[in-house]
């Protein structure tokens, strides 16, 4: 418990919450990750080093406010499915969609990104903690075909090399994105 507790006065702290939040609405304990939405910088640059073309999927597991799942729509003509655990989220994320008149290129389902089939993805976009790579890494070697590509902002995924490392700057901080192809090279 006092792991726990200690992540979860980390997390808050690093992401900024107020002292008036409780850390159990921003990070529940099946959640991989608390949500926290990368910049849009960080976005572009993560789906241009994916390669992703018209017509791909790009599956966005944690998709939270949806940015990369509608940037990948817009920009790069794909299709998306997002997953999120929150509710909330999810239900203001397929509203935006909706909104942007995307519903016919995006879907959202509200659920565990564990229980999802991630067979027809030909791009993986992840901001989730190492030790939720981690976690995922089993699946994603059992149900991505060759040449799919994983994509990660800030968080290695652990025994695997990426192809690819690159830095973008965004209001002072550095975050990293590392790309994987697949198979991907053990590290």
């Amino acid at each position: 418990m006092k792991r726990r507790a200690w992540l979860g006065v980390t997390l808050a702290a690093a992401v900024g919450w107020g002292a008036g939040t409780s850390f159990l609405q921003k990070f529940r304990e099946e959640s991989l990750a608390p949500f926290v939405p990368s910049p849009q910088a960080v976005v572009d640059k993560m789906l241009g080093m994916a390669g992703v073309k018209p017509g791909e999927t790009v599956y966005d597991l944690g998709c939270g406010d949806g940015r990369i799942l509608i940037t990948a729509a817009q920009k790069f003509k794909a299709r998306g499915v997002g997953v999120e655990l929150s509710p909330e989220l999810a239900r203001r994320t397929h509203e935006r969609i909706r909104e942007l008149g995307l519903q016919d290129q995006i879907r959202i389902i509200e659920g565990n990104l564990m229980e999802v089939d991630l067979r027809p993805a030909d791009v993986v976009a992840l901001y989730l903690l190492t030790s939720s790579n981690q976690q995922l890494r089993p699946k994603l070697e059992a149900s991505l075909k060759r040449g799919s590509r994983v994509v990660s902002h800030d968080f290695v995924i652990p025994g695997w090399q990426p192809s690819r490392v690159e830095k973008v700057a965004v209001s002072r901080r550095v975050h990293t994105i590392y790309l994987y192809e697949m198979p991907p090279k053990p590290r």
